[in-house]
């Protein structure tokens, strides 16, 4: 265990055991947080990035971490998301995680983002739908339900538009995630039906679940072998092809 000391009028001591340094770089908003040895959330900063995550997450690490005041030292686990998401921001995300686990010798758990997204609403007794920006004017969703406290997935993660989203929700159900952002005008359609919306969205609750689970699954030996953890991407990325060169151009 470690402890650091600081002085005031007298000398006193204060723990900084971490047990949980979880990183979600999925989306546009990414986030830190710390979870300690008694499983409270000390630390969470989340933030919307400009498509700029290689830069800033590591400094909000070493921010995250001072704050409370531990090093990487403390860390006794890391946790990440690893989707579905923006394909470049999934791998910072990833690459940091997988880099403080090998160069620390620390257990690596792995939680996808919808899962995340949907563990907050777990207890509202409905079925909730956890839904995502896709592009394409598409949502990656996810229906999850509580089994004896527990969030349980019903099915695969998929794409869909709004419309076919709410077509195979069951009814009552709840809509949450960061999807809504963006759809929640063609998703509130569904309100007839019994979907009802988790607004406003708020993006710090993700990471903070993603602390909790990552917890709770490192509690259970969930651990991950940190070399084949990959990102979850449900579509391929789009490449386009080069530009054919004609006779003579250089």
């Amino acid at each position: 265990m470690s402890v650091a000391k600081e002085r005031g009028s007298g000398e006193w001591s204060k723990e900084v055991f971490i047990t949980i340094l979880a990183i979600d770089t999925s989306t546009r908003y990414a986030g830190v947080a710390l979870l300690n040895k008694d499983g409270q959330l000390v630390q969470l900063l989340h933030w919307r990035s400009q498509q700029n995550h290689s830069v800033e997450l590591l400094p909000t690490i070493e921010t995250v971490l001072q704050r409370q005041g531990a090093t990487i030292q403390d860390v006794t686990g890391i946790a990440i998301a690893v989707g579905p998401g923006s394909f470049s921001a999934l791998r910072v995300g990833l690459s940091v995680a997988k880099g403080l686990a090998w160069a620390r010798g620390l257990p690596l758990v792995a939680v996808t983002t919808l899962e995340a997204e949907a563990f907050p609403h777990r207890m509202t007794g409905v079925p909730v739908c956890a839904v995502m920006d896709a592009g394409r004017g598409q949502l990656a969703w996810a229906l999850f339900e509580e089994r004896e406290g527990q969030l349980c997935q019903l099915g695969d993660e998929q794409i869909d538009t709004p419309e076919e989203l709410l077509d195979k929700l069951p009814s009552p159900a709840l809509l949450c995630g960061e999807g809504l952002e963006r759809y929640n005008e063609a998703l509130s359609k569904g309100a007839a039906r019994g979907v009802r919306l988790a607004l406003p969205y708020l993006p710090g609750q993700r990471v903070a679940a993603l602390a909790y689970m990552g917890s709770a699954r490192l509690q259970a030996g969930l651990v991950q072998d940190t070399g084949a953890v990959q990102p979850l991407y449900l579509r391929r990325p789009t490449i386009t092809e080069p530009r054919s060169q004609t006779a003579g151009t250089p």
